[in-house]
């Protein structure tokens, strides 16, 4: 059975570009969301196994909502996804519960590799 991913990203493109690794590689991306907010109602309303959380987004940043959705699910499984030179948000994500970092631009195997490890596969 494949498994389901939530994917949060404020730019669209970037929502595609990670539906598109993940729908060739047998994942099936359940929703989208464009910020923070959006994410916390998709996954109380979808419970992913996955989330791929940005973290600068509008409204709502990836790290609050992070924090937000593992007080509402201990064991939510999180991806922060982060642009180059945040490596102090990183460690803020890592502390708050995420269970892996992927930079951007992705390189595919370096997404499927995070969300193996998310899942445990």
């Amino acid at each position: 059975m494949s498994k389901r991913v939530l994917v949060v990203d404020d730019a669209a493109f970037m929502r595609m570009m990670v539906r598109d690794i993940l729908e060739k590689n047998d994942y099936e991306v359940i929703g989208e969301a464009k910020d923070g907010n959006e994410a916390i109602e998709k996954y109380q309303e979808l419970h992913p196994d996955v989330v791929m959380l940005d973290i600068t987004m509008p409204e709502m940043d990836g790290l609050t909502a992070l924090k937000q959705i593992r007080a509402i699910d201990p064991n939510a499984k999180v991806i922060m996804c982060t642009a180059m030179g945040q490596q102090a948000m990183v460690l803020d994500a890592i502390t708050a519960g995420a269970v892996d970092f992927v930079v951007k631009p992705f390189a595919a195997e370096r997404v499927l590799t995070a969300l193996r490890r998310a899942v445990g596969d």
